[in-house]
């Protein structure tokens, strides 16, 4: 292993491979190592300028090791090429590595097994590559996007990292021993957080890249994170009330009249969202004229009453598209190394847009401007943007800037850059136009910064993925992304004619006012609303729609527990501009896990059912069917029960009662 001193960078190089050691901003390190001559210059989400710092770098006698630090956290690399991390002098983090020689680790030294294996593929440029670290026992991790599963400590997971219908994959990891760990990768892989070993692997790429931070508390990990990756614009004000959305507002008609309504029921409406297939084709983008005649007058009579106006835009173009036959000469759709060209095969044969391309980013926008936003258009509902595809056939599909293996994670963050450009754009010259804030089904570290508000997929409606909706709402806060909603009720089969659906219904609806954004959407069942249009196969006409999903969809009773919340809702929204202004300034979570607000308390690394809303409100969601009471764990301090006063002391759990209108709510003194 030689050693060098190269700037603010430590260097080694050894058999073919170059490691360099950097900071990354106040007690951050960057790592990556290649086995090509030299590094890309690809940041990926290392975007941002962080405070320039000077590293202080020593290389030991014979180049035996080397050691380079950045304030709190320090990095040794031994005579074999491992890494050691140091946080204030004790050890957090060690690759594994496992040789005859130079190894630490005597027990396993047969086993030929190293830190960083980098595996070349035939005929290609790239590599698949693994990383691994030597477990530490205790540890707790938590982070890494949106799973959908019960836990939130995800220590002995094994999490894919790619990008799919309710899965979105942000490699933020988040330790108690007070670290941040960022794998700096957009391929397709895996994350093994194993008893016996952490593994890292991606299945295409050109070098190693992980960004690693420490600090004292998890809000200043978090903070040094989202530092390096960008932050959250501030959510505008008037989007913080209701959220009105169905599958699907098949015409403009439909849209007004429950606007009108609700306006008759002296409820003010922030949102209405226009689903998808209101288009003539995929591709098109652009309303059906037969069902939605005048957009621009229906814009106006919204906004004249306060309603912004949402529109679903899909990254899928039919080969019958008007844009197909330009999109695909010009290179500005995504292509397979074999087999069929299509990517993409629900209600139509369809290639899917090359976010990757600049120029495809560019041509997509000004469609979209022109038959969407200069009618009046404010939001862009960024649908199916992981993308969703026919088969996750990564090894077939290829991008403008490589194989789909090497940078598929990255897609839906470059398909909210698309908009985010072009709206700002926009703004420049006209800067009463709503501030960007896009609604996305998929993202990735930074994506935030794009103005995107990513929400939980196309869900199940059971209490299961209810509860699991609260994990990853805890989970994408601490991963760095605070924009994050929900389908209230969830999306997928819940029937509106059933008891059991409606308690569902409710009890996600008041766990959903103490969150950033409180939107109704889903399917519902029964699925016996007649199609408009019988004769074809494309237009807004001919698609099926599910059942109603307005306020008083679900009878008197429920209308009223959902009213009483929607008033708590508008009550808190100053609060909620200051933690929209927390998330832009500092990173903060709008669902914070317990053990961000209180990290000396032990008992709150371990609580993945109830969390704090901002630093003020301990939030307790009921999340089982016929549950009216419910274990609370309060950590020390005066905390009132919000729906009875009570004052209690805190340390300690208790049991607390739960009716269908009130869901636990405490306030911190």
């Amino acid at each position: 292993m030689y050693f060098a001193k190269e700037g603010n960078a430590l260097t080694a190089r050894h058999q073919g491979e170059i490691l360099r050691i950097e900071p990354w901003g106040e007690d951050s390190l960057r790592v990556r190592a290649t086995k090509a001559m030299s590094f890309t210059d690809e940041d990926w989400a290392l975007t941002e300028p962080v405070k320039e710092v000077s590293a202080n770098i020593s290389i030991e006698a014979e180049n035996a090791g080397a050691d380079i630090v950045n304030g709190k956290i320090k990095a040794h690399v031994n005579a074999a090429g491992v890494v050691t991390f140091y946080k204030d002098g004790k050890k957090i983090l060690r690759e594994y590595y496992s040789n005859y020689f130079g190894t630490e680790n005597k027990s396993t030294a047969a086993l030929k097994r190293v830190n960083r294996e980098f595996s070349g593929i035939l005929g290609a440029s790239e590599y698949k590559l693994t990383v691994r670290f030597e477990p530490n026992d205790g540890e707790k991790l938590y982070g890494m996007g949106q799973y959908p599963q019960a836990y939130l400590d995800i220590k002995g997971c094994t999490l894919e990292l790619a990008q799919k219908n309710t899965q979105t994959s942000v490699p933020f990891v988040l330790s108690n021993l007070g670290y941040g760990f960022f794998w700096n990768n957009p391929a397709v892989g895996n994350a093994t957080f194993g008893k016996n070993m952490t593994e890292w692997v991606a299945k295409s790429t050109r070098q190693m890249d992980y960004y690693i931070t420490v600090a004292d508390t998890p809000a200043k990990i978090i903070e040094n994170y989202t530092g390096t990756v960008g932050r959250a614009p501030v959510m505008p004000s008037e989007l913080l009330g209701l959220w009105q959305c169905k599958l699907r507002y098949r015409t403009q008609d439909e849209v007004l009249s429950v606007a009108r309504k609700y306006k008759e029921l002296g409820i003010k409406l922030d949102v209405i969202v226009i689903d998808f297939f209101h288009w003539t084709r995929q591709g098109d983008w652009q309303f059906d004229k037969k069902y939605w005649p005048d957009p621009k007058a229906m814009c106006d009579e919204l906004h004249a009453n306060g309603t912004r106006v949402v529109v679903s835009v899909w990254p899928s173009v039919d080969r019958k598209s008007i844009h197909f036959n330009e999109m695909y000469e010009k290179g500005y759709l995504t292509r397979t190394d074999r087999g069929s060209i299509e990517t993409y095969d629900y209600q139509g044969d369809c290639l899917l847009i090359d976010v990757t391309n600049p120029d495809a980013r560019k041509y997509v926008w000004d469609i979209c401007k022109k038959n969407y936003y200069d009618y009046g258009i404010d939001i862009f509902w960024l649908d199916n943007s992981e993308p969703d595809m026919a088969v996750y056939d990564y090894d077939i599909d290829r991008y403008a800037i490589g194989p789909a293996e090497s940078c598929s994670n990255i897609y839906p963050l470059l398909y909210a850059k698309a908009f985010y450009d072009g709206e700002s754009e926009v703004i420049k010259e006209n800067p009463d136009h709503l501030p960007v804030t896009n609604l996305v089904r998929s993202g990735w570290a930074g994506s935030q910064k794009y103005g995107a508000l990513l929400w939980s997929g196309d869900i199940q409606s059971t209490f299961e993925a209810f509860r699991n909706s609260v994990v990853e709402a805890i989970q994408m806060g601490i991963a760095g992304i605070p924009w994050w909603t929900t389908d209230i009720g969830g999306f997928m089969w819940g029937n509106v004619e059933t008891d059991e659906f409606k308690e569902l219904l409710i009890r996600w609806y008041e766990w959903a006012v103490y969150g950033p954004i409180l939107r109704m959407h889903g399917d519902r069942d029964p699925h016996d609303v007649p199609v408009y249009d019988t004769e074809h196969d494309y237009g807004g006409g001919y698609l099926f729609t599910g059942r109603d999903n307005e306020l008083w969809s679900y009878g008197e009773e429920n209308f009223k527990i959902m009213k009483k919340f929607l008033e708590k809702r508008w009550a808190l929204k100053p609060y909620l501009e200051k933690l929209m202004k927390e998330a832009h300034e500092t990173g903060a979570p709008i669902y914070r896990a317990m053990f961000y607000e209180f990290p000396d308390d032990p008992k709150c690394y371990d609580l993945n059912d109830q969390y704090m809303f901002g630093d003020k409100y301990l939030v307790a969601p009921i999340l089982e069917l016929g549950q009216t009471k419910r274990e609370v764990y309060l950590p020390a301090g005066k905390w009132t029960n919000d729906e009875t006063g009570e004052v209690i002391e805190g340390g300690k759990t208790i049991t607390v009662d739960a009716p269908i209108d009130v869901i636990p709510v405490f306030t911190r003194e």
